[in-house]
């Protein structure tokens, strides 16, 4: 296999990954203005942006939900 082709699918991954980020970051239960924050930064950063969103946003996306549970 070329290396072109290499980074030809892990461009593909991480589109597909960003597009699947950003789905979860409009379906969430957040404010609009997080949600767009969160948005720009997986748009722009795309790497960095999923990484960070990764480890703080579905835990306070949960907090949010069981605090409404109860």
């Amino acid at each position: 296999m070329q290396i072109e082709y290499i980074w030809i699918i892990l461009a593909t991954l991480l589109v597909l990954a960003e597009l699947w980020a950003i789905n979860c970051v409009l379906r969430s239960a957040s404010r609009a203005e997080t949600k767009m924050l969160w948005v720009v930064v997986i748009v722009f950063v795309p790497l960095l942006g999923m990484i960070l969103w990764a480890i703080t946003g579905p835990k306070a996306i949960a907090k949010e939900n069981a605090g409404a549970n109860r």
